[in-house]
């Protein structure tokens, strides 16, 4: 069966895109310059229609996950996952992964690096519990350990700690100690850092009192 084009509209919401009308019925949409080999009274046949539509359905996929890469830097992973859970069709996804790397909009490095940096300058915490959020986020092990190196969980523990050593400052000692290790056990440092920090946290806020 085959369909002749009865119109070429430009999409209201977006004006690079044009809606291919065959038999009166909307088809599909496609790229402006794409849209632009199409005419008026052109015949396809299936083959040509199914291929458009293939191409119409990737372009969507593409600008859908270009939008969810708006909101911030998205692993490789995180945006397959995504086209998936939008009814992606399977042999799409990689096909449109592998243009949004091209187009340098997906860069599994260039995240990590991101998203540890995002840690460390606001929520710090242990290299143990950044390697699990990145592998949670299907960076590789590779990528992972390449990103982490040279990090030091000692300095990211005070980085952690320090603002919240005023609303402590009163505390008795045990309590103060208590809450200090408590909070960077769920920040992920191991025993020995967090014996550390917070005994250092502990003299820093004696010492403030002994300034006053």
């Amino acid at each position: 069966m085959v369909g002749t084009i009865t119109a070429l509209k430009f999409q209201k919401n977006n004006k690079e895109l044009v809606s291919v009308y065959l038999d009166g019925a909307y088809a599909f949409g496609l790229d402006a310059l794409e849209a632009a080999r199409l005419h008026k009274g052109q015949v396809l046949s299936d083959t040509e229609i199914a291929s458009l539509k293939a191409q119409d359905e990737q372009n969507q996929a593409f600008n859908r996950a270009v939008r969810f890469l708006s909101y911030r830097p998205r692993s490789r992973a995180e945006v397959e996952r995504y086209l998936r859970d939008k009814a992606t069709a399977p042999e799409v996804v990689p096909t449109v992964v592998a243009r949004l790397e091209q187009a340098g909009y997906l860069d599994d490095e260039e995240f990590a690096r991101f998203w540890v940096e995002d840690r460390e300058r606001f929520r710090p915490r242990s290299q143990h519990a950044l390697r699990y959020e990145l592998r949670q986020k299907g960076v590789s092990d590779a990528i992972i350990s390449q990103t982490l190196e040279g990090s030091d969980d000692e300095a990211a523990a005070w980085q952690a700690i320090q603002g919240r050593l005023p609303r402590w400052a009163h505390l008795p000692q045990e309590q103060f100690l208590q809450k200090a290790a408590s909070f960077l056990g769920r920040r992920g440092f191991g025993y020995g850092t967090i014996s550390r920090t917070v005994q250092r946290a502990w003299q820093s806020n004696l010492d403030e009192e002994n300034m006053q």
